[in-house]
């Protein structure tokens, strides 16, 4: 089993907790990374793009000049393709480009993240995390207690408004419960902080 220190929100060792192996102590798997990674920024692109084929553009009703007898190639629209103002072919319209990653994939991907974080020596796991009050003097000083650089993605086993909004208008700073992990968010933070029970719940889940 793997040990990772417990600390206080001062930021002093309390103890020591233990992490299922299955799912912290894992070889990072790369490759299912990538995908995962990819797969959820695909998910995030609105997809609202749009161009006005030839039946869209205003204009061309009527038949620029006769069909034969001017020397010019014949023309039925002003509005086609070829002509400047006209429509655009093939163009992208909308359309959403999520698509999702077998269940053993995606779970496997966060299963690496994670042993990725503690391979890392980027996890760190809180006894507890509570505010009286939501604000944002408190969460600068548990990110001075605990020695966290820029980018810390804070991960809690419940919705706890104080907390949250203390964290808000701090940039770099994330908190999310343990039902909302995910690679992207795992990945793209320096640090990642989560409480016992944050812990407990993300293992009874992937295990």
């Amino acid at each position: 089993m793997t040990k990772v220190a417990l600390l206080n929100q001062t930021g002093s060792q309390v103890g020591d907790i233990e992490l299922n192996d299955y799912i912290f102590g894992i070889e990072p798997n790369e490759s299912v990374l990538f995908d995962a990674v990819v797969s959820q920024r695909a998910s995030l692109r609105q997809g609202n793009h749009k161009v006005k084929n030839r039946s869209e553009v205003a204009g061309g009703g009527k038949k620029p000049w006769r069909q034969k007898g001017t020397g010019r190639a014949r023309q039925g629209s002003i509005r086609s393709p070829q002509w400047r103002g006209g429509g655009i072919v093939f163009g992208p319209t909308p359309r959403s480009y999520s698509y999702k990653l077998p269940k053993k994939v995606r779970r496997l991907a966060l299963r690496s993240a994670l042993s990725s974080a503690v391979v890392g020596e980027n996890l760190m796991v809180l006894e507890g995390l509570t505010f009286d009050a939501p604000k944002t003097k408190s969460f600068n000083q548990l990110i001075a207690d605990l020695s966290i650089g820029k980018k810390a993605l804070f991960v809690t086993a419940d919705l706890d408004e104080n907390v949250s909004k203390s964290a808000r208008n701090l940039a770099g700073m994330t908190v999310i419960t343990a039902e909302g992990i995910n690679v992207l968010d795992l990945l793209g933070h320096d640090k990642i902080v989560m409480t016992k029970a944050a812990i407990e719940k993300i293992e009874e889940v992937l295990s």
